[in-house]
């Protein structure tokens, strides 16, 4: 019997509301399809990639500014053409987007779990403690994300000797943008925790002599994961813009992981020289990997909420 509960799970999910309403919208599937097909690119980069940008032995600076295969000029070795440096920039972009995308999806985790955290202590304790955290996400709402990113990236370069900085400047990165982007999470959770603590269902765990923590963690935090996911995918796309934005301002990955956003800050140097292709590619990449997901995280909105139904 042990054997047919996979199969049975995915009868469940194949027979859901949610995968029906998936399947239903065109716009939605081509967005997961485009999604999908940018995060095997960006996982498989090391293998499928056509060149390896980071092995300096295969550089030559010969090939710097080769244009894309289509113009005169071009060379079938670079489909994309060349940077300043004579990196395919279809390799830089696989690779770049690979770093983007890890810092996207680590910075949302690191935001999800501060902001349910604090959503869930602040919601179910209440009193002082409430207030408290609830005053310092009003304090933090007043100012642009981007902004707040900023200011705690530099605070922690600043703070760290200067030798540390490339090594760390990911995990600091990672942290400035999911520092950023608790708040959202934390009153989303504490509204739908002051709704859930007085159900009976939480009054029955009281009684029975549970601790507060085991009541937050089991019972209700389950019950208000719907909403966090929808903030989670949404802000995904915010947090790989994020990273962009730091990149291309100089303060974000180092050069010798460069991001889309550092693809980008390079390829500008040349955009007014002519050669376009350095910074176009991978802006049109960041873009329609922004959009993708936002569009899905849209309809993952549409679709968990019960009054549209």
């Amino acid at each position: 019997m042990a054997a047919f509960a996979p199969a049975r799970g995915l009868s469940r999910v194949f027979d859901s509301d949610l995968w029906w309403s998936f399947t239903r919208s065109p716009v939605v599937v081509a967005s997961a399809t485009v999604a999908l097909t940018m995060i095997l690119s960006a996982l498989l980069a090391p293998w499928i990639a056509p060149h390896d940008p980071f092995n300096l032995a295969t550089l030559d600076l010969l090939d710097a500014f080769t244009p894309p295969v289509w113009l005169d000029e071009g060379d079938w070795r670079f489909l994309l053409g060349t940077d300043d440096q004579g990196r395919d920039v279809l390799s830089t972009i696989m690779h770049g987007a690979r770093i983007s995308l890890f810092v996207g999806f680590a910075s949302v985790l690191f935001s999800m779990t501060l902001g349910i955290s604090l959503g869930l202590l602040a919601g179910y304790l209440g009193g002082a403690i409430d207030a408290v955290l609830m005053r310092i996400a009003d304090i933090q709402l007043t100012f642009p994300s981007i902004l707040v990113a900023l200011l705690i990236d530099g605070l922690v370069r600043a703070m760290l000797p200067r030798e540390l900085h490339d090594q760390i400047a990911l995990w600091v990165v990672i942290f400035a943008i999911g520092v950023s982007n608790w708040v959202q999470f934390a009153r989303t959770v504490r509204g739908s925790t002051l709704v859930e603590k007085s159900k009976e269902y939480v009054m029955a765990a009281r009684v029975i002599g549970l601790s507060p923590v085991r009541i937050m963690v089991s019972h209700v935090l389950p019950n208000v994961m719907g909403p966090v996911l929808v903030i989670a995918t949404l802000n995904l796309g915010f947090a790989i813009l994020a990273e962009a934005t730091l990149s291309f301002l100089g303060v974000g990955v180092p050069p010798t992981q460069p991001s889309l956003g550092t693809l980008i800050r390079i390829g500008n140097d040349f955009l007014f020289s002519g050669e376009w292709w350095i910074t176009l590619f991978p802006g049109v990449t960041l873009a329609v990997m922004v959009l993708s997901v936002n569009l899905l995280g849209d309809w993952l909105r549409d679709a968990l909420n019960p009054k549209l139904r």
